[in-house]
Order: C-alpha cells, then sequence, then structure tokens
C-alpha cells in the first residue's frame, strides 16, 4: 500500500518504478489506473472498466494482452489476472493499481475480495505475486469508508496489506538539490533566502514546489533569462499561484466538506483546544493521509504549510467576504492612499456590533466565527494591493496575521476570550505571544491585539462597554470585542 497527498509524486514514481522492474528481465509490471472508475459503485459496471484499463495498460507497454471471458463481474477481476499472470510465465507478474480513490461502496469491497482471492495461490503463472494499491489513503481507511464508517476487525478478510508506505514531501535538502539541477541545466542561480522561503511557504510539498520554481523562472523572470533568481521573484510566484487557485489548490475546497476533516481544520483555524482530537483520531489521520494539517512537535498540530492555510481560511469564509459591503462604504485610507489600519479596526468593531449576531446564526464554523469574519471583512479591503500572512496550531490559543499593503506592515492577534479564562489572564497571554511573533517575524511592526470576548456574561452586556480600544498597552493596540 502506497499513500500520499495528491500530486506527491505517486503515479510518476509507479511509472518509473514500473519501467525499472520491467528493464531488469526478472519480472513483467504493469501500472493500471482506476480512474475511470470514477462515480461508479456498481461492480457490473466498474469491473469490466478496470478489466479495459488492464489491457489497455498491455497495449501500451508492448505486453501481452489478457482475454476477458469471465461473465460475472465478482470473478472478473481475478479470473483476468490469471489470464494474463499465464501469458507473461515464467516471469511473474507484479500490478501498481493507481487511483484507487475513485473506488467506493460495492465496487471497492469487490475489488479487493478479488485481490484477496487470489493470494493465496499466487505465483508465476498463476496470479500476480504482488499488488501496489495506490492512493491518498491508507487501505483501512478506504474499506472504513466503504462500510459505512465501521473500522474493519483484525480478522477482516481484506487484510492482505504487507506494508503500508506513505510518500512524504521533499526534505529541505531534496528543495535545495532540485534547483541546482536546474543550475546545472541552465546556468541559473538562486539564492540562499528565495530557497528558504520556498521551503517555509511548501514544507516540501512537491506540487508547491516545482509550481514556485517554475513560476519565478518561467513567468516572473524570462523564460531564457539566466538572471539570479531572488526572494522577490519567489515572493511573487507565491501571489500569482494563490490568485490562480490551481487545481491542485482547488481540490482543497472539496476535501474540506468531508465530515470528518471539517472540524480538524476548524480547531486548528480557531487555535481553541479540542480534546476529542488527538493523533489516532480517524478526523485527524484522515487529514493527515490527505496532506491537509500535519503535526508539528512546537506548535502542534496544525495546516500543512502557510500556502494551504492561506485556502482553506478563504474558502471557509468566501461566503462572508462575498457579502461584505464594499470598501467604499468604511474609513481605511489616509488621504495619500496608505492605510489606516486605526481606522480600519474600528471599523470592523462597529460592523462586528451591527452584524456578528445574525451572521454567526448562518456560520456552520461557530467556533472559528470570530477570526473568519474579521479576515473576510480584512480581506475585501486589502485583496486589491494588500497581503495577509496567517499563521494557525490547534491548541495554540489564538491566530497571528502579518499584513502588507503597499509600504504598510503589522502584525495582528486574534484571542478568544471563553467562559472559565480570566480577561486579564488572555490578555497577558495575548501581549506575551504577539512580542514573540513579532520578534521572529517583523521586529520594526506595528502590533494589534483583538480579544473577543465570549463569555457568557459578556453577551449579555450593552455594546458599548464590550467595544472597547486602548491604545498603547505594553506598546501593542488593544481592541476589545
Amino acid at each position: 500500500m502506497l499513500h500520499a497527498p495528491r500530486q506527491t509524486g505517486k503515479t510518476t514514481f509507479l511509472i518509473n518504478w514500473m519501467r525499472e522492474l520491467n528493464a531488469s528481465g526478472k519480472y513483467v509490471a504493469s501500472y493500471v489506473s482506476v480512474e475511470r472508475c470514477q462515480g461508479i459503485p456498481d461492480i457490473e459496471r466498474a469491473m469490466p472498466a478496470i478489466c479495459a484499463a488492464i489491457r489497455q495498460s498491455a497495449r501500451r507497454e508492448s505486453l501481452s494482452v489478457p482475454e476477458i471471458t469471465a461473465v460475472d463481474p465478482a470473478n472478473l477481476l481475478s479470473e483476468t489476472l490469471e489470464e494474463w499472470a499465464k501469458l507473461v510465465a515464467p516471469k511473474p507478474l507484479i500490478m501498481l493499481f493507481d487511483e484507487v480513490d475513485v473506488l467506493t461502496g460495492e465496487a471497492l469491497i469487490s475489488f479487493l475480495r478479488q485481490l484477496r482471492e487470489g493470494f493465496a495461490t499466487r505465483g508465476a503463472g498463476i496470479f500476480p505475486i504482488s499488488v501496489a494499491i495506490v492512493g491518498m489513503r491508507d487501505l483501512k481507511d478506504y474499506i472504513t469508508q466503504s462500510k459505512g464508517g465501521v473500522v474493519p476487525n483484525p480478522g477482516s478478510p481484506f487484510n492482505i496489506k504487507k506494508d503500508s508506505i506513505l510518500l512524504k514531501n521533499f526534505s529541505e535538502e531534496d528543495v535545495t538539490r532540485l534547483f541546482i539541477q536546474r543550475t546545472a541545466e541552465t546556468r541559473q542561480q538562486i539564492t540562499q533566502e528565495a530557497l528558504d522561503y520556498v521551503w517555509e511557504q511548501s514544507q516540501g510539498q512537491p506540487w508547491i514546489v516545482n509550481n514556485l520554481f517554475d513560476r519565478a523562472t518561467t513567468r516572473v523572470l524570462d523564460y531564457e533569462s539566466t538572471e539570479t533568481v531572488e526572494l522577490k521573484h519567489i515572493v511573487e510566484a507565491r501571489w500569482q499561484m494563490t490568485d490562480a487557485r490551481e487545481t491542485h489548490l482547488d481540490s482543497l475546497v472539496y476535501r474540506m466538506q468531508d465530515a470528518a476533516v471539517k472540524p480538524v481544520v476548524e480547531t486548528i483555524i480557531s487555535g481553541e483546544m479540542n480534546m476529542d482530537l488527538n493523533l489516532d483520531s480517524p478526523g485527524v489521520q484522515q487529514a493527515m493521509d490527505l496532506g491537509l494539517v500535519m503535526f508539528d512537535t512546537e506548535k502542534g498540530l496544525t495546516i500543512s504549510n502557510p500556502i494551504y492555510t492561506e485556502i482553506l481560511t478563504q474558502v471557509v469564509n468566501s461566503s462572508m467576504q462575498i457579502m461584505m459591503p464594499p470598501p467604499s462604504n468604511f474609513k481605511w485610507q489616509k488621504s495619500d492612499g496608505s492605510l489606516d489600519m486605526d481606522s480600519l479596526l474600528q471599523e470592523f468593531q462597529q460592523f462586528w456590533r451591527e452584524n456578528s449576531e445574525l451572521w454567526e446564526e448562518k456560520s456552520v464554523f461557530r467556533e472559528s466565527f470570530p477570526h473568519l469574519m474579521l479576515l473576510a471583512f480584512m480581506q475585501r479591503f486589502l485583496n486589491g494591493g494588500g497581503r495577509i500572512n496567517r499563521e494557525v496550531a490547534a491548541g495554540s490559543g489564538k491566530m497571528d496575521l502579518y499584513v502588507e499593503y503597499q509600504d504598510y506592515k503589522c502584525i495582528m492577534e486574534i484571542k478568544v476570550l471563553r467562559d472559565k479564562k480570566g480577561y486579564e489572564r488572555v490578555l497577558a497571554e495575548g501581549l506575551q505571544q504577539i512580542k514573540r511573533y513579532q520578534d521572529r517575524k517583523a521586529p520594526d511592526s506595528l502590533l494589534y491585539l483583538l480579544i473577543f470576548d465570549r463569555r457568557s456574561k459578556r453577551k449579555k452586556a450593552p455594546w458599548n462597554e464590550r467595544i472597547t480600544w486602548n491604545e498603547n498597552v505594553e506598546g501593542v493596540t488593544v481592541a476589545g470585542l
């Protein structure tokens, strides 16, 4: 079993592996994608489609093509594999099945059952000696999904897995070596600062790494250019990529719809503690297998990389952002066109006062609602010429924002005060955390701490008491909501 998130190189690895095995002369290996079975849960259509893919693969690789003689779809796959094993004998047959994620319901069960039936008698000329099942998740996750969420028991007839391998992201050294290959081909250099930023933003996610390098060298810079790639080129490539919302990033939207994944992502965005979530929780395991989240020894459970963080928060607050009034309705710029953050946040305080209760009733993300409403409000103003970098982690009790608009930069921290916590304690935590973030991110930035008071008794207080503004609290502007 080989599993990894989308676009981490699974297919490229499998095809190269197949060619290496065949080149050795010891085996006959075949790569078969079952993607054509997307949306086909019944075995009457799925099994013939898989067998047709097997025949197509055999022809493509100039191998002996097995005949399909079985009529019963419950035996179609196993008998086709038996027939093919005979044709390629005395060499043993190795099957590499890709895109297994698309199989669902009875089609998935039948696929696994037919592989299981041939397992006991496998051998050259009899049945494939080895079968790789490749997708985004581990085998047990497919079985659990097909059984309506019931985890397979240890005696399950589908326990045919010899090993499960997770294809990992690039290491920081891998990222450097990847560009060294380009340098060897084109003599184009890259600064260490630019490489560090690629690693920071991607955390080694292969698609992101390749996309950043490709955009920087072919779109930000001219394709034929040998100019050294600098930090500014990678930064521009990064914003081009998130603005374009290419297929890989758009697929995050689909994954967010999963009922098990959704609370995991919301917990991380809000920074809240959720005792129902741990590394063994099905939702956490699934989110990690999908590549959405990771466990950092310092931060805890967090979104896998800053680019995913931006896309996910945009997705979950997109409906709020669409409903935001136009920027012309608010005071947020100075006379010279620069950003007036004090005025912008005070406008948000008034907007929160007038709209938060009604909007929260309609929100499906209750725990992270304050964070998402603020982000939606700010994105409405800054999308034209500004950028917001987000940093989140489950259990951190905060969300950190680094805001850039033209030459203006500031750091903003969002804290939520809930029952059983006192204001002074949350304020002290917030001041300490924002200064730590400032020291790491941008020492000269202005600081804003927003505290959303969600305590039951506070919600009953008059709005004039709930909305507060205190400048220069240990060098930090503190806004209460």
